[in-house]
């Protein structure tokens, strides 16, 4: 069984049994839809007789995340009932929690979603006794030197050399590392979904991810003003990183080494694969050369 193959209703269900949920009509359990491309994901809503729940096939190191970090239930993120096995892999029964995700992103979702993030990491804030749990810093640091094999020059070498030391030196605290705009929900609270990667790794990490791939353009897959991303800038760091130290001028500097980090994922993808012609490659490329020749003439 690959994590690709398809579940019937039949099997859900019985999956649903050794959760502890028990008679649930096979029309009532729906796989949840990519806005994208119409994929069905692994995660469906089930409708119980006592509610919703989300059945989810974990990925990753979800699993390990959920034990080491969320093992009392935390609002920033959806409650894990109950975990159990099936044909080699494992299954959560999580909390459904209603919301719009951040794709099309407004200033109060924003808000919401920067509230979580920042009630998570001020938590969590240099827990080094928990920094082997999920994805050490030794497993991202060998992505982090994967996609720096890729970049095609060395303007943008010199300067990936320089976020693998800001990368290192950073504070840490638990990270989302895939905090993209479709991985945080805001209803009556905003939580941070598919934790398939996280652990204890540089602060500005999620955060980074959460604000680089928003376009002003309305038809954007992200969309996001750079109004508010100025503004999200300016209120992470008030709430969270000015409390702990940190003066302004250094994290706008760190900051700029992950947002060029986040636009050199493309920019490895196009290399690394010779997908070039995405439009995404050069829209990236484009960014990350600007952000890497500012470096360099600025000296930091």
């Amino acid at each position: 069984m690959d994590d690709k193959r398809k579940y019937t209703k039949e099997e859900l269900a019985e999956i649903l049994e050794q959760l502890g949920i028990s008679g649930v009509c096979v029309d009532r359990i729906n796989a949840f839809v990519s806005d994208e491309d119409g994929f069905e994901y692994s995660v469906w809503k089930v409708d119980a007789a006592d509610g919703p729940y989300v059945l989810k096939l974990a990925k990753g190191l979800e699993a390990e995340v959920y034990r080491s970090f969320f093992a009392e239930k935390k609002p920033y993120a959806p409650e894990l009932f109950a975990s159990c096995g099936y044909g080699g892999k494992t299954f959560l029964l999580m909390e459904y929690c209603p919301g719009e995700d951040l794709r099309i992103c407004s200033r109060e979702k924003l808000v919401m979603a920067l509230d979580a993030l920042i009630l998570m990491q001020d938590e969590f804030w240099e827990r080094r006794d928990l920094s082997g749990c999920a994805v050490t810093m030794e497993r991202a640091l060998a992505s982090v030197a994967d996609r720096g094999k890729y970049l095609g020059s060395a303007l943008l070498a010199d300067a990936y050399a320089k976020f693998v030391r800001a990368y290192r030196a950073a504070p840490r605290t638990l990270c989302h590392e895939d905090l993209l705009p479709i991985n945080v929900l805001a209803g009556d609270r905003a939580v941070l979904i598919d934790w398939e990667y996280g652990g204890m790794l540089p602060y500005l990490s999620s955060f980074a991810r959460l604000i680089a791939h928003g376009r002003g353009d309305k038809d954007a897959f992200f969309y996001m003003t750079a109004a508010d991303k100025e503004f999200a800038v300016g209120y992470y760091y008030e709430n969270l990183v000015k409390k702990h130290g940190i003066p302004y001028a250094e994290y706008r500097d760190s900051l700029d080494l992950f947002l060029f980090y986040e636009y050199c994922e493309w920019v490895m993808l196009g290399n690394r694969y010779g997908s070039r012609d995405d439009e995404r490659y050069g829209y990236y490329l484009k960014f990350a050369e600007a952000l890497a020749a500012e470096l360099s003439a600025t000296g930091r």
